[in-house]
């Protein structure tokens, strides 16, 4: 990959920075969605002119309402991390991690970042000496409960305030759950991988890291948007309603096809509501689990983590992660949205 302001970028910079290998990219998709736009009158013939319809009026719904919000959250993430510094951070938290991890759960409520944007800010937290629970804490908060998140649910849920609070308070729960657990049983061992993978990687010009982050984010997560917004329409056509609605009846199997879907679709944080609002199959409460589960736990954060703090570190986190958020979405929804 070649970044135009900087030049190339080598595998081993990719890995000093916290990226993975993109496996999406934005153009490629974007690209491969206008060909298909255009070959409509084509696939016309050989598919369901109705089905066809159908899945392009949702997938362009979609796209349309998410991509305003998507692209407001690139840009404060691509300004919080040109402008706000994790030594911020680090000097605001508690050294108690029993103090830290609520204050870094909070803490994301007021500095809203993208899912690809949290890892690297929590690598670097540790390698200065913040305590790797909060941390973790940080990296799940961040991309689920800020303001921007939080507007996007409520426009994506017209009339459904108690879907706003419920999203908040999952997400929430989840974050400092998680942090309080990887204190007791996590352990200090990743901090040494995440010191050495942030070390030597220096901040530049302030200008540049913020078009370089902005650019990199929205290229990735619009890929990723538009991925799971072709999934939910084809899954509104092709799936039988029959099958759809068997599974959204049976409560646990709906709860685990929507995490098990969040965790497949990687979609971004920003836009994830416009799809979870069109699965209407399902109940509130499996749709929460859907929106909790995605920002905390999906195949691109693992690829990331497992760059940033070790393969050993996410094939541990990325299930606790899971299971934890599955478990504060169900309660949070059978309280909240009951």
């Amino acid at each position: 990959m070649v970044d135009h302001d900087a030049g190339p970028v080598s595998t081993a910079q990719r890995a000093a920075s916290g990226q993975p290998r993109r496996r999406v990219d934005g153009r490629l998709v974007v690209l491969l969605v206008v060909v298909a736009l255009y070959s409509r009158g084509m696939l016309s013939s050989s598919l369901n002119p109705v089905a066809l319809r159908t899945w392009t009026t949702v997938f362009v719904a979609i796209v349309t309402q998410a991509l305003p919000f998507l692209v407001l959250g690139v840009l404060v993430s691509g300004a919080i991390t040109a402008l706000v510094s994790p030594t911020v951070l680090e000097r605001l938290l508690p050294r108690s991690a029993v103090l830290a991890v609520p204050s870094a759960a909070l803490a994301g409520t007021a500095l809203p970042g993208c899912e690809c944007a949290s890892v690297p800010i929590a690598g670097r937290l540790t390698a200065r000496g913040v305590q790797p629970a909060a941390a973790v804490t940080f990296m799940l908060a961040a991309p689920a409960v800020n303001p921007i998140v939080l507007v996007a649910t409520a426009v994506a849920f017209p009339g459904q305030p108690q879907m706003v609070l419920a999203r908040f308070l999952g997400s929430l729960l989840t974050s400092i759950a998680v942090g309080l657990v990887w204190w007791r049983v996590g352990g200090d061992a990743w901090v040494e991988r995440a010191r050495a993978r942030v070390a030597g990687s220096g901040d530049g010009p302030r200008w540049l890291s913020f078009s370089s982050a902005a650019r990199h984010d929205l290229w990735d997560a619009g890929g990723w948007l538009v991925v799971g917004a072709a999934a939910a329409a084809t899954l509104q056509v092709l799936v039988p309603r029959s099958l759809l609605l068997a599974v959204a009846d049976h409560p646990a199997l709906s709860v685990l096809a929507l995490g098990g879907l969040a965790v497949g679709l990687a979609i971004c944080s920003e836009a994830d509501a416009f799809v979870a609002a069109s699965l209407r199959e399902f109940s509130l409460t499996a749709r929460l689990v859907f929106l909790v589960v995605g920002p905390a736990v999906d195949v691109k954060l693992i690829a990331m983590q497992s760059g940033v703090f070790g393969r050993r570190f996410a094939a541990r986190f990325a299930p606790l992660t899971f299971a934890v958020a599955v478990a504060c979405a169900v309660v949070v929804g059978q309280v909240v949205l009951r």
